[in-house]
């Protein structure tokens, strides 16, 4: 024999009836089941008595004194608030407006008198699995809120933590402008920036699958990567593969991350893309054209790092002129009407432009006017950084590592780096962290960085390479230039390049002398002393020029494929 559970759970059930002998009825039929009773004889004591004791159900007359059974349903279908209290109403009423009526202040069903002990208990035990069911999503809902609320509170951490890192960069540098629209508290789309110990500086454009804590799993250790090297003067190539190592380990399968990364070069009027997954960028032309940076990678964290590509493009820019990169929240952003914004509205955006300069805006504009009104699907990031002279971000300083004043102050290291070794690695990050070490010299960790790498390039491309400076007379010329420059270091299967690095300490005064001396096995070439002279305008023959400047002596041996030049530093 099976047994109704809901018979034995006992419910408090308020009865407002004028009259008292079906008060009396519903009283015996009621707690004879178990269930707890409160009368009340009209409807204002039926919404005081619950008021004050909650019950759980209620049975309410429509026709009493005082206040009827309408309006004290009203009154306690809004006293009760969320929680689901069933109103049955009594009635001896049998046309339908009054029914319908009875339905639209609040009531859940009727009981017709004379009362039927079967129909009346049956009416109970459904309305008490209605409240269980109810009570089942309420509670639901609570710990659904709980864990969101939560959640929230730890993205915020997450942003905050975050922001304390990609806050060490230069997206406020003059040359540089940037908006950033997220849809959650940790955006899906990443922006960094950081000046190169060289001059210049990386940017860095990311664009998650995912947002909030699924994002922020790879952009923190990300922007660690991404400064952290570039401090150290890696280049974007390194950077970018230790990025899609990073990523690979970390992230979930289906996660990745559509990046570009751009290295401005302000010394040499240069810059490398890697495009891998967003949407095509741009260079802005103070002629009105735009050439087009599309991706040619796939995004970190999808390909093993065997088959990782971090070739990047070269391309030349004038002063004055403009990159443009936007992710895909602008280029799939929707109207009202549900269409997609797209490339080619994208490109007629920024062809409205007047100068370079104008292209941002103009991008920007377009977007907003485009999506008035609809609430973005994803986060959208666009990021304009123009090419300027150096000077012009004189103040700009690169981040320096903390001086931990323990290295030693007196020693000699040679490095020789010899055959595919030279066309498969770089030298400079790790000769440059050898020198930091010594205590006080971090705070010329810039000038450092350009000597070794003017000096180790120069006896690469043309000591061993052997590539005529001179290439670079033109725009044109230097995209030549550096197409020539991989395709001899594909082919590069013999010669060297030797660096000594010597440091020897002042003393008292708090200062030291550098000295770097670099050899090759090219032929040599015949260098004249005080020949070059640094000149912002001309694509060739500048680095050189720069090491003269930063150094208080340099030179050559007789063939000169030998440099030694000497490097002066004073702390305070």
């Amino acid at each position: 024999m099976t047994t109704d559970s809901s018979a034995t759970i006992p419910l408090r059930i308020l009865i407002a009836d004028d009259n008292q002998s079906d008060r009396m009825i519903l009283k015996a039929i009621l707690t004879r089941h178990g269930h707890e009773v409160i009368m009340a004889e009209d409807g204002v004591q039926a919404v005081a008595a619950f008021e004050q004791q909650r019950p759980q159900m209620v049975l309410l007359d429509v026709l009493m004194p005082n206040m009827d059974g309408l309006e004290a349903a009203r009154l306690i279908k809004a006293a009760a608030g969320e929680d689901l209290v069933p109103i049955i109403f009594l009635t001896s009423l049998s046309d339908a407006e009054s029914l319908a009526s009875c339905l639209e202040v609040g009531g859940d069903d009727f009981l017709t008198k004379p009362y039927n002990r079967v129909i009346l208990r049956a009416k109970i035990h459904a309305f008490q699995r209605m409240r269980d069911l109810h009570q089942s999503l309420q509670d639901e809902r609570d710990r659904t809120d709980q864990r969101n609320r939560q959640m929230m509170r730890e993205q915020a951490l997450a942003r905050r933590v975050f922001d304390n890192i990609a806050g060490r960069g230069c997206l406020e540098a003059d040359n540089v402008r940037f908006e950033a629209s997220p849809m959650s508290i940790f955006n899906g789309d990443v922006l960094f920036a950081s000046p190169k110990p060289s001059g210049g500086m990386h940017l860095f454009v990311g664009d998650f699958t995912g947002h909030g804590l699924p994002a922020a799993i790879g952009a923190l250790p990300m922007s660690e990567i991404f400064y952290g090297m570039t401090a150290k003067g890696f280049a974007i190539s390194d950077i970018l593969r230790e990025m899609n190592r990073k990523l690979q380990n970390i992230l979930p399968t289906g996660f990745f991350c559509c990046a570009a990364m751009i290295d401005l070069n302000l010394r040499s009027g240069d810059a490398e893309v890697w495009n891998g997954g967003l949407p095509t960028a741009w260079i802005l032309r103070h002629d009105g054209t735009q050439d087009e940076l599309p991706s040619r990678h796939l995004p970190l964290g999808i390909l093993p790092g065997e088959r990782f590509s971090a070739a990047c493009e070269r391309h030349k820019l004038a002063l004055g002129e403009h990159m443009l990169l936007a992710t895909d929240g602008v280029i799939e952003s929707s109207n009202g009407e549900g269409e997609m914004f797209g490339e080619e509205r994208a490109v007629a955006a920024i062809g409205q432009r007047r100068a370079p300069d104008e292209g941002f805006d103009c991008l920007r504009d377009a977007a907003h006017w485009f999506g008035e009104g609809v609430v973005s699907e994803d986060d959208i990031t666009i990021l304009d950084v123009a090419m300027v002279q150096e000077s012009a971000l004189g103040a700009l300083e690169h981040e320096v590592l903390p001086d931990t004043g323990t290295g030693p102050e007196q020693w000699r290291l040679q490095y020789d780096l010899r055959d595919r070794s030279l066309a498969e690695f770089n030298p400079v990050p790790l000769l440059l962290h050898v020198c930091m070490d010594v205590p006080g010299l971090r705070l010329f960790s810039g000038d450092v960085y350009t000597v070794i790498t003017e000096l180790f390039s120069n006896a690469l491309e043309h000591g061993v390479l052997r590539l005529p400076s001179g290439l670079k007379d033109s725009p044109s010329g230097f995209s030549r230039y550096y197409s020539e420059r991989e395709r001899l270091l594909g082919q590069l299967d013999s010669g060297w390049v030797s660096i000594t690095l010597e440091h020897q300490a002042h003393g008292d005064d708090g200062g030291g002398t550098l000295l770097v001396t670099v050899a090759d096995s090219g032929p040599g070439f015949e260098f004249r002393e005080g020949a070059s002279s640094l000149n912002h305008e001309q694509l060739s023959g500048r680095g050189i020029a720069l090491v003269q400047a930063l150094c208080h002596d340099v030179r050559w041996n007789q063939n000169g494929n030998c440099v030694e030049a000497k490097y002066t530093w004073r702390s305070g």
